[in-house]
């Protein structure tokens, strides 16, 4: 049975903009993410999540964008929508009762599911379906942004903490 993983880069006051200038993965957090994208059974975005990832389908980059987007070009995809109609290469749709079909993902799939974007990942939480929760800090302070958290956090218990590069740590919590 796979398990699904909430994972995502967030600044020290809780918010995950990407976009934000300050938000830098340096070669030895880009190379973690590269290796853990390979290491996955799929991934799980909502619709707005997914339409940014879908900058890593295409092919004008260096090495090391090169091997990240082959990498999650690999992978199964499912999308959580309701205003898609169709998705791209090597994704799925998701619609309907959202419980049932990560459950029936969870059942017939092996190692982790990443679910990546705060609301799905909130209703995900709210079902009890988050197996575990890892929280990239960087050491920004950026004010505004979407929060990790979309809801009210769940009770959670830390069980591993890792350094990446002089300035990312991972907490990784498990529901408590």
């Amino acid at each position: 049975m796979a398990k699904i993983v909430y994972a995502l880069n967030q600044s020290l006051d809780g918010f995950v903009d990407h976009d934000h200038p300050e938000f830098q993965t340096g070669p030895e957090l880009f190379r973690h993410f590269i290796d853990d994208v390979r290491s996955l059974s799929g991934i799980l975005y909502g619709r707005r999540m997914y339409e940014n990832m879908r900058v890593w389908d295409g092919t004008e980059w260096g090495a090391p964008e090169r091997e990240f987007a082959a990498a999650w070009q690999s992978k199964p995809k499912w999308v959580v929508s309701r205003t898609l109609k169709s998705v791209g290469p090597n994704a799925s749709l998701i619609e309907g009762d959202l419980a049932a079909a990560i459950r029936e993902l969870k059942a017939q799939h092996e190692g982790v599911i990443e679910v990546a974007g705060p609301e799905l990942a909130h209703s995900l939480t709210e079902l009890g379906l988050v197996d575990e929760y890892r929280l990239y800090l960087h050491p920004v302070v950026l004010g505004h942004g979407k929060p990790f958290f979309a809801g009210p956090r769940p009770p959670l218990r830390l069980v591993a903490s890792d350094r990446f590069g002089e300035n990312v740590i991972r907490l990784t919590y498990v529901p408590a």
